[in-house]
């Protein structure tokens, strides 16, 4: 599927009638969509423009959601893009907290632990999106307790892990759908033992439809990240992840994200300097620290094993960001040409490699923003898949404003 091919649907138009509208054969209009020509300018633009105007403006308030496990509000830019309103946020990390607070102008506060508070503080709300960490789910003891015969209830396989958090605050408030995102090994995880888990709770106990998608963020930014989408109705509705427009792979490269050193760009705190807003060397790998990677990297090759730094130039789709990369980057490091040193990404650059706008701040240390950015959600995947979500979610809250739902 080609560029053009996407903004077309996106805008809702055939090509017949993308031919009428835009005023051009639809012989024209079907070699833009095939790729045999580029499109004009003008054409992209215009048709940009309506689907801005189609979109709901963030804050809409079409429908409320909470936003749990937030991290840096990832997963909130999603479903406020989608017309939602965020009505309660937890988050425990305080570094975690202070992005987030510089980001979204909430006026109340970020709850801590999600473990020490009640689902009964938490505001009634139609969505619930969490991307909730994996911990090994404990399930020993439930085969011994079935062969005593012994019941096990709805908490006896997830107490003691963060999804048990999610489960209780559906079972409390109910709301019409949620959002869950986790790491694509989760499915194999323990044999499928812990995903089957996962399935069970939230379809055969709780009642929700199921749906669940991997998602290659390199579809949307330049970055191999495979993630699991998991989507969920208080009742059945015809949601389906077919409906998602998925750019081609690798539409994006990384000289989308790259400072472009030509002063083009404003310099940005310690990220870049001088007028030409160039990277600072601050980024730059030490002549040590090139060493020891690149003597890693030949010992593992030489036992056959893959491990080692990921070079990256304009061209290149990333390795997955991580939140390791503050030790020393080497899973996305930027070629600076024959004889130079790599460097490490800016925190703007990984900001842009998640696919966060270029307002979004950066109040905290380098550190923590490597932290950050590398356990965030990739915007773009949620955004497109909350997009789909919308109407299901609002044809289920307009049946609840008729029928009132009990909590609890």
């Amino acid at each position: 599927m080609t560029d053009f091919e996407i903004l077309l649907r996106k805008a809702g138009y055939s090509v017949p009638q993308a031919a009428e509208h835009l005023e051009y054969s639809e012989g024209h209009i079907y070699r833009w969509v095939r790729g045999e020509e580029k499109p004009r300018a003008g054409v992209t633009r215009l048709l940009e423009l309506e689907i801005e105007g189609r979109r709901p403006a963030p804050g809409a308030d079409d429908f409320s959601f909470i936003d749990l496990f937030a991290g840096i509000g990832g997963l909130r830019k999603a479903m406020e893009g989608a017309g939602g309103r965020c009505v309660f946020t937890s988050e425990w990390d305080k570094f975690a907290q202070q992005t987030y607070l510089a980001n979204f102008a909430d006026n109340r506060p970020i709850a801590g632990d999600i473990r020490e508070v009640d689902a009964a503080a938490i505001p009634e709300h139609d969505v619930l999106v969490a991307g909730f960490p994996c911990q090994p789910f404990s399930i020993a003891g439930v085969s011994k307790k079935n062969a005593l015969g012994r019941a096990h209830g709805f908490e006896d396989e997830t107490q003691g892990t963060l999804f048990f958090d999610v489960l209780r605050v559906l079972k409390y408030h109910r709301p019409a759908a949620f959002l869950l995102e986790n790491v694509k090994n989760l499915k194999s995880h323990d044999k499928g033992k812990t995903f089957d888990v996962i399935r069970r709770k939230l379809t055969e106990e709780l009642g929700y439809t199921l749906h669940t998608q991997i998602i290659d963020a390199a579809h949307f930014v330049p970055q191999h990240r495979q993630r699991i989408v998991m989507v969920g109705f208080r009742t059945e509705v015809p949601f389906s992840f077919e409906d998602l427009i998925i750019p081609p792979r690798g539409h994006k490269r990384m000289r989308d994200i790259f400072h472009p050193e030509n002063g083009t760009e404003e310099p940005e705190g310690h990220f870049t300097v001088g007028p030409d807003a160039a990277v600072s060397d601050k980024y730059t790998l030490t002549d040590k620290l090139w060493a020891y990677l690149q003597g890693y990297a030949a010992k593992h090759k030489a036992a056959g094993n893959g491990f080692g730094f990921g070079l990256v130039d304009g061209d290149s789709i990333s390795r997955t960001l991580s939140a390791r990369y503050y030790k020393d980057g080497s899973e996305i490091l930027v070629s600076r040409g024959e004889g130079k040193n790599p460097r490490r990404l800016t925190p703007r650059e990984c900001a842009r490699l998640m696919g966060y706008d270029e307002d979004f701040r950066i109040p905290v240390s380098d550190t923590q923003a490597y932290k950050q950015f590398g356990n965030s959600v990739a915007v773009p995947v949620f955004a497109e898949v909350a997009r789909i979500m919308r109407p299901h979610i609002l044809s289920l809250t307009e049946k609840q404003a008729e029928a009132p739902r009990k909590v609890g």
